[in-house]
């Protein structure tokens, strides 16, 4: 933006410049004067058409600049490498607080409880999910590990906290549909916890921690 301003300022001095080269020479009468006068505009006109074309590449490479950074916001958004806040649902699933000697069976959740929420919040809409402030991506893995679940490398134990941003009457509808009535069934029968709640106030999402991609590397194109 500096170089912009210093262009233009130069270009301004050098129109002045012109002009009051034309206001000097005005009084000068002869063939050699008005010849010197001639070459001088000419060379003005060039040196004002050169910094029109630099200004003008200045401004091009800015708006370059601009787009590529809000090509890249767009890329961190899509790749959930941002926090993000808006409307949205809190899910909360709990073990059961006593169950039978039995194993755990329906009595604890499971990480495919996790697995169809999330994907039935994704067909709801869902714009950003999380799991105990683990941020949920194409990256993200969900599978049990023993007495814990493991999201995104990290071992997490109930209760599960699931957060999504989105329309609330859209996501609420996702659940209603399909499997939120299975998870009720499981709370009456073994007494799991089962919460939804809709809050007024803005939820936030965290940001996806950057995972280093060390064995896979884009395709390049040859020229066929």
């Amino acid at each position: 933006m500096a170089g912009v301003l210093f262009v233009a300022a130069l270009l301004m001095v050098m129109l002045l410049k012109s002009n009051l080269s034309a206001t000097a020479e005005t009084g000068q009468t002869g063939l050699p004067g008005l010849l010197q006068l001639e070459v001088e505009n000419e060379q003005l006109a060039k040196d004002n058409e050169r910094l029109w074309q630099e200004l003008t590449q200045l401004q091009n490479n800015q708006n370059g600049s601009e787009l590529a950074a809000e090509q890249m916001d767009a890329a961190r958004l899509n790749a959930g490498q941002a926090e993000m806040t808006g409307p949205g649902i809190r899910i909360i699933l709990d073990d059961a607080a006593e169950r039978e000697n039995t194993g755990y069976g329906n009595y604890v959740i499971h990480e495919e409880y996790l697995r169809q929420l999330v994907n039935v919040l994704w067909s709801g809409g869902a714009e950003a999910i999380a799991i105990n402030d683990q941020r949920v991506t194409g990256q993200t893995e969900i599978f049990c590990s023993g007495a814990f679940i493991q999201i995104n490398g990290v071992r997490q134990s109930p209760p599960y906290r699931i957060v999504a941003l989105g329309n609330q009457s859209d996501l609420r509808a996702a659940l209603q549909f399909y499997f939120w009535d299975q998870l009720g069934y499981y709370q009456q029968q073994y007494g799991i916890t089962r919460e939804l709640e809709i809050p007024t106030q803005p939820l936030t999402v965290p940001a996806a921690k950057s995972r280093a991609i060390r064995f896979a590397a884009p395709v390049r194109e040859t020229a066929s």
